[in-house]
């Protein structure tokens, strides 16, 4: 039975403080971003992550401490015998190698978790700055069915991008400004979510008008060039239809993402 406190480099009677402490100093060493991805590092990261998991939470360290008690090596499990010992590193190897495949398995989902955030915020900037820039005619010059077609991808386009927004903020920002611990920050006192709620509404806003102002002002520079070159398909003043347009650019941009993903996995 491994011994989380020699693993921690702690006493039996080591406070929650000094656990943590401990634990943060380890980390830095054996974190795998730290080494380069090396496995070896990531499996002595996993047996620290694991008894500091064990030893702070109250319950498991009481069970722990009841069963390190109870192992007086009289068993076959315990003992020093060499087949014992093999099963016993291979069993040892397994939970290392399964719980590397949960970190990095939650890394991988934390990454795509980040994605489907950045992607639909990036794209609805982006399309912002060109429909003002471009001011494009698509409404007006569609037929009844084409309009019917643009407000449904835009009443599409607009709950994906709300629920897009909607998970993100719950993910990755928090309601009053707390600070949160983190298992595997490096700093003294991180926080577990970057901004507030409010902040975030803030920014999303700001961005937004941000480009909207930039392609009208850089628009207003060449309205007689973009006019002249596509009478048809541009305006040179703003309306009301070209709200519809950055909601669909957001749907069509990140379905087209979640296919490229799924082919990938």
């Amino acid at each position: 039975m491994a011994n989380y406190y020699k693993v921690l480099n702690v006493s039996r009677a080591a406070t929650a403080a000094e656990l943590k402490s401990a634990y943060r100093r380890l980390a830095r060493e054996l974190h795998p971003d730290v080494n380069g991805g090396s496995k070896d590092a990531a499996k002595r990261f996993a047996v620290v992550a694991k008894a500091y998991e064990v030893l702070s939470d109250p319950k498991k360290r009481s069970r722990y401490d009841q069963k390190l008690a109870d192992s007086n090596g009289n068993s076959v499990f315990y003992s020093e015998n060499t087949h014992a010992q093999r099963i016993r590193r291979m069993a040892m190897e397994q939970k290392l190698n399964a719980i590397v495949d949960k970190f990095i398995d939650r890394e991988r989902r934390e990454s795509l978790a980040m994605q489907e955030l950045i992607f639909p915020v990036v794209t609805l900037l982006v399309s912002t700055f060109f429909v003002a820039f471009f001011k494009p005619l698509f409404w007006e010059n569609s037929e009844p069915l084409g309009k019917i077609l643009i407000v449904t991808l835009f009443v599409a386009g607009l709950i994906h991008l709300i629920n897009r927004l909607r998970t993100g903020f719950l993910r990755y920002t928090y309601d009053n400004p707390v600070i949160h611990d983190s298992l595997f920050s490096y700093g003294e006192e991180p926080e577990e979510k970057p901004m507030s709620r409010i902040t975030a509404v803030m920014l999303l806003l700001a961005g937004i008008a941000v480009s909207f102002v930039l392609g009208t002002l850089i628009a207003g520079q060449m309205d007689r060039v973009i006019v002249n070159m596509q009478a048809s398909l541009f305006s040179a003043s703003l309306t009301p239809a070209l709200a519809f347009y950055p909601p669909i650019a957001v749907l069509i941009v990140d379905v087209t993402h979640m296919i490229v993903l799924k082919r990938q996995g």
